[in-house]
């Protein structure tokens, strides 16, 4: 009997070893993608939603689920709305909020020739003339207010009637953008009323207040000239919403803003490293809850607010662990319902102990999948860089990581440039993924990341080429020290900012490395600067136009394009661009792999018609895995 146990024990444990395997881009591409929706009216209950990809048919299905605040079993629900609060009728029950697009402007050549019904053609007189991933066609999403007879929307008003603007925002914004007074007689909506030029160079969205008894607005915002975007009432009706101060610097500081009658109050300026990426007020109003980049982590904080009294408002830190938290849901009593992941983990909600801290995880959507897939072990490492700082370099291991053997490693360059490097579960740039492939990942939080103060934040901007640079190859050769790194396999990748940082590297990398690969990168300032979308971003990062010959910013920034220092290249390249990407446009990612094929050098380019800054399609995404595995299958393995 006692052999038979321990046969079978040896069954159980081999078996347990063979079921887990690597992750693949197949496998990935299977995650259920897990989205917090709100809490039920009587805070029994979360509701969350499910989207899984279906690579075969190339979209996804999306179900909504509830389940108990303190856990349970998840039912599939087809009645999500009855069950939440909603938040677009006002509070006594007579009105309602939604947006709808509206001809605006006649700016196709059929809108301007009514005998031309058939053409295509677009007619510009200033900038704007496409956005991330669409041509201006002159329609605007608006606010609409409509009154409420026996529970069904009445006719339409349209509260923003002939503006060139969009509420919500273009192109992220949703309904979070527009928002009632708990009053029940004031709308507050998100908006940057500026057209054409004006608005291609600026970052100055402001919140209009619209009053439906007088049809009047007003905007709470004037004063500032940077961001003011998600407006968010507590019960007392006292608005918060996040601020940057800078006009033109979509990076700047985020703090959050609370006005009370006309007083107004930034809760969160009193911390330099305090970059915050979303907040919810708590239930009684005291304090808002927020989370922030931390050193290489999103983390949970809550700010209290004074009101006002003369008290200055205090932040703590909740949470803390190599995680993410990216989202709150809500809060039930002293709890809140999260969302959280990491390296290994895609987004989970979870409930959060306010006091403590401590965290539960709540919904399993992807645990069964999970089981049978090998982790990798994430590390922290400091590494000093050129000028003497302390910089977070994130190590990623392969499975079963074996130290006396010697590993091919890729050197992770994040886009940005301004963008925090956390514990993040990405569905393409997943570093899980690509060091279950065999690979060592080394991903330095290097100059312009928020979460380690202001002053490493902002030292990229203006001199790309410059400490940043230094601070990827700081990282690559502390880490290359070691003997498990083969430094005759090692590789460059990034995407965007990234992807720039890939072809400055190409340049100067000095035969560290072996091959490259570039997504959506800049790789000529001149041209960028002439082509895309958001000038405001070219200003702020290059310091001007590249034709202001007495601006010496400008000039030494334009003095550091990749295109500048072809003639360095010597390393197999890899080019990946979207064909609707106008942020970073497609002639960027021609012109370097048009370079790269007259220089003679071994590269590849993987064009993506209908793709954006992303890649956003199951079989396009598979493409996209594929192709980048097979290169450097070919190139550094």
């Amino acid at each position: 009997m006692k052999k038979i146990t321990l046969l079978w024990v040896i069954i159980s444990i081999t078996f347990s070893a063979t079921a887990q395997n690597l992750l693949s881009p197949e496998q990935l591409w299977k995650m259920s993608r897990v989205s917090g929706v709100g809490l039920s009216k009587d805070k029994q209950f979360v509701i969350y939603s499910v989207s899984t990809p279906n690579a075969e048919e190339n979209k996804s299905q999306r179900k909504t689920y509830k389940i108990p605040v303190k856990g349970g079993a998840a039912v599939e629900i087809t009645n999500a709305d009855s069950l939440l609060v909603n938040t677009k009728i006002s509070s006594d029950n007579k009105f309602i909020i939604s947006s709808d697009a509206v001809k605006v402007l006649d700016i196709t050549g059929a809108d301007k020739y009514p005998d031309l019904k058939k053409s295509n053609a677009y007619v510009f007189t200033s900038l704007n003339y496409r956005h991330w991933d669409t041509w201006e066609d002159g329609k605007f999403d608006h606010v609409f207010v409509a009154p409420l007879v026996n529970g069904k929307a009445g006719t339409p008003k349209d509260i923003m009637a002939g503006e060139p603007h969009d509420c919500p925002q273009k192109p992220f914004g949703g309904d979070e953008d527009f928002i009632w007074n708990p009053d029940g007689k004031h709308i507050v909506y998100v908006t940057k009323k500026k057209f054409g030029t004006a608005y291609a160079v600026s970052t100055n969205t402001d919140l209009f207040e619209y009053d439906i008894t007088t049809g009047t607005t007003k905007n709470l915002t004037e004063e500032n000239k940077g961001y003011d975007v998600a407006p968010e009432y507590n019960g007392k009706g006292q608005l918060a919403w996040l601020q940057m101060k800078r006009d033109g610097y979509e990076s700047d500081k985020q703090d959050i803003v609370v006005m009370n009658g006309t007083v107004k109050m930034n809760l969160t300026q009193q911390r330099d490293d305090i970059h915050v990426e979303g907040f919810k007020w708590s239930e009684d109003g005291k304090s808002i809850y927020f989370w922030a980049p931390i050193n290489g982590t999103l983390q949970l904080f809550n700010v209290t607010y004074p009101g006002l009294t003369k008290m200055m408002p205090v932040i703590t830190q909740i949470t803390k662990g190599d995680f993410d938290v990216t989202g709150i849901v809500g809060q039930v009593g002293t709890g809140l319902i999260v969302s959280r992941n990491d390296m290994n983990h895609p987004a989970e909600l979870y409930t959060v102990d306010s006091a403590t801290g401590a965290m539960q995880q709540l919904t399993h959507v992807n645990d069964e999948t999970l089981k049978t897939l090998l982790t990798c072990k994430t590390e922290r490492r400091f590494v000093t860089t050129t000028d003497n700082k302390k910089m977070l370099v994130w190590v990623v291991y392969p499975p079963n990581f074996d130290p006396s053997k010697k590993y091919p490693t890729l050197l992770y360059c994040q886009g940005g440039p301004q963008s925090p490097l956390t514990q993040f579960y990405s569905y393409r740039w997943n570093l899980q993924l690509m060091a279950s492939q065999g690979y060592i990942i080394v991903a330095p939080n290097r100059r312009g990341m928020p979460g380690h103060g202001t002053q490493w934040n902002e030292q990229v901007s203006k001199d790309w080429g410059g400490l940043v640079i230094n601070d990827y190859l700081n990282a690559i050769d502390a880490v290359s020290k070691e003997p498990f790194v083969d430094k005759d396999r090692r590789g460059c990748i990034g995407a965007s900012f990234g992807g720039f940082s890939v072809f400055a590297l190409a340049s100067m990398h000095a035969k560290r490395f072996k091959t490259f690969i570039s997504h959506d990168g800049i790789f000529d300032f001149k041209s960028m600067y002439g082509s895309t979308e958001e000038v405001f971003f070219e200003n702020w990062e290059k310091g001007g136009p590249y034709w202001d010959k007495k601006n010496a910013v400008a000039q030494r920034s334009y003095s550091q394009s990749p295109s500048n220092f072809v003639e360095k290249w010597d390393t197999p390249i890899f080019i990946i661009q979207g064909g609707k990407d106008y942020r970073v446009p497609l002639e960027q990612g021609l012109q370097a792999f048009q370079a790269a094929q007259l220089r003679g050098i071994k590269s590849k380019l993987l064009y993506l018609p209908d793709e954006n800054h992303w890649v956003l399609s199951a079989q396009n995404a598979l493409v996209w895995q594929r192709e980048f595995y097979k290169w450097l299958d070919e190139t550094l393995k």
